[in-house]
C-alpha cells in the first residue's frame, strides 16, 4: 500500500494546522488522478489521520472515489 505518496509532513515543512489539509488534498488529488508523478495508478480509497496539540486529539477521515 503506497504511503505518504507527497513525503509526508515534515517534507512539507510540518506547519501547524496546514499539514491536515494538505494530507486531504494529496488524497483529493490522487483520487481525481492529478497527483502528477507522485499518482498511484488505480487509486479508489484513500485516509488521513492527524493527531493534534499533545496527542489528546485525533482525526480520521476516509475518502473515496465516486464511480
Amino acid at each position: 500500500f503506497p504511503i505518504n505518496t507527497s513525503g509526508g509532513l515534515k517534507a512539507r515543512g510540518h506547519p501547524l494546522g496546514a499539514t491536515g489539509i494538505a494530507q486531504a488534498a494529496e488524497v483529493v488529488w490522487q483520487l481525481r488522478g492529478e497527483a502528477g508523478g507522485r499518482q498511484v495508478d488505480g487509486a479508489e480509497i484513500g485516509m488521513t489521520h492527524n493527531i493534534g496539540g499533545t496527542g489528546g486529539t485525533a482525526a480520521v477521515h476516509i475518502f473515496g472515489r465516486d464511480l
